[in-house]
């Protein structure tokens, strides 16, 4: 296979956007466990890793928590499909799209969803071979951790960040694009999904609003490799989705914007976890 690698030039470009690194962690120990601190450092003079190029699906959520909003059974992906995605696409998509929903759940303190979306996105790396990736003792600290909302938050994000940076230095980055561009669909399908009327709450409209920052950002990091044509076809949908975003003036959302971008979310999502 053909090793491929994001750009320093792009690495620079998303540290600078974004404002935070993905960088080698030094272990701390809390009782008697490993625990590594959040990965995202301040840039000091230069990019030294792989930059995760979206802030982690755990703010989306942490926001969504954060106004009120709560959390609805059955709107994250079925975990019992976790076993029938065939495809290196269809499991590096849907390893972004539990990323998402284990975000949501731990958030949202859903002890057992919690357990079953990260034994989801487990099922995901080993069928994707990279288990390399996969923190041994990450299932023991997560139980462990149950109860202890900020630190559960730092292992799982370390795990996103560690599965991010394992595929870029080998050779997999475009695998890479796939996961976070699953991961950033989720989140905003849940965003957008997640009252029944969402006009009416405009602290979730602000949210959904504020997502196309992030939109942006993908497109650009996802722009270098459209030669894949996996990552053409995400290209093309986000480009969309994007248009969507582009009618609205002066960031007030009318009713008709707000449903035309639900329905494009939805059409994305829809296309990837069925």
């Amino acid at each position: 296979m053909k090793r491929r690698t994001i750009s320093r030039y792009t690495l620079i470009l998303f540290a600078l956007a974004i404002g935070f690194v993905a960088c080698k962690p030094v272990d701390k120990k809390k009782d008697g466990q490993t625990v590594k601190p959040l990965l995202k450092k301040a840039i000091e003079n230069e990019v030294k890793d792989v930059v995760y190029p979206l802030p982690s699906s755990f703010e989306l959520a942490s926001m969504l928590n954060r106004i009120g909003a709560d959390y609805i059974l059955g709107l994250s992906n079925s975990v019992e499909k976790a076993d029938k995605y065939f495809t290196e696409k269809a499991r590096a998509l849907n390893l972004g799209v539990y990323s998402a929903d284990l975000s949501y759940a731990s958030t949202y303190n859903r002890k057992q969803e919690t357990m079953l979306f990260l034994k989801a996105s487990k099922s995901l790396i080993d069928n994707l071979e990279i288990t390399s990736a996969f923190n041994s003792t990450l299932v023991e600290d997560v139980e462990k951790n149950l109860d202890d909302k900020d630190q559960l938050v730092k292992v799982i994000t370390n795990s996103f960040y560690d599965t991010y940076e394992f595929l870029n230095k080998n050779g997999k980055a475009n695998l890479s694009l796939l996961v976070v561009s699953g991961s950033f669909i989720e989140g905003l399908y849940v965003a957008t999904h997640i009252s029944e009327n969402t006009y009416a709450n405009p602290e979730i409209v602000k949210v959904i609003f504020d997502q196309k920052e992030s939109l942006e950002r993908l497109l650009k990091v996802l722009e270098p490799e459209k030669q894949d044509e996996n990552i053409a076809a995400l290209i093309s949908d986000f480009t969309e989705l994007k248009t969507s975003y582009d009618k609205i003036v002066d960031g007030t959302m009318t009713e008709d914007q707000l449903n035309e971008i639900i329905t494009s979310v939805g059409k994305i999502r829809k296309s990837i976890v069925e």
